[in-house]
């Protein structure tokens, strides 16, 4: 049987548009009661609509978690843009809670590391929050934005790469002076 590591691949330019598809299906299908109805179609059009997106598919590093047998039906993505900075992590709402995101979120870990990082930066939602904290993470800030018109509510959240989860080398329970 495979592993949720095991059904990953590298993330390529022709997987645009069924990750505009992975986008949107994980937001409608994951947010509600987390985030209102129309900070949902805001989020959900996002990828769609913003070539920013797109830029940033080509510029940074990702990777897929596709179907068992089907590399080319994919259930989850992540990437890094820039190489310290987790800025796509969306997984289809059939696929969730399966290893999908953890599983993309230490390979990638791993490639930041080979690469010479050492530490990683995100913004998490509400959604991936949680993943991320029980994966080492910890929140720096809590901050509002301005996203698709729409105010959201997000953290910015960081992970060393260097065995410690604190940029200052302190564990997260250390008392901060």
């Amino acid at each position: 049987m495979a592993t949720p590591m095991d059904l990953l691949r590298p993330l390529i330019a022709a997987d645009g548009p069924q990750l505009v598809e992975v986008y949107r299906d994980a937001v409608l299908s994951q947010t509600p009661g987390l985030y209102s109805p129309q900070q949902i179609r805001a989020w959900a059009a996002h990828a769609g609509t913003d070539p920013g997106f797109h830029a940033a598919l080509r510029r940074g590093q990702g990777l897929v978690s596709h179907a068992g047998g089907s590399p080319e039906r994919i259930e989850a993505f992540a990437l890094l843009d820039p190489l310290d900075r987790l800025s796509l992590l969306y997984c289809r709402g059939r696929s969730s809670r399966q290893g999908r995101g953890r599983a993309l979120v230490e390979a990638l870990e791993e490639v930041a590391r080979a690469s010479g990082c050492s530490q990683l930066r995100t913004e998490a939602s509400q959604l991936s929050r949680p993943l991320l904290e029980r994966l080492g993470w910890v929140v720096e800030a809590e901050e509002e934005v301005l996203f698709a018109g729409v105010v959201f509510r997000r953290w910015r959240m960081i992970r060393s790469l260097n065995g410690s989860d604190h940029p200052d080398g302190r564990s997260p329970a250390a008392p901060v002076p």
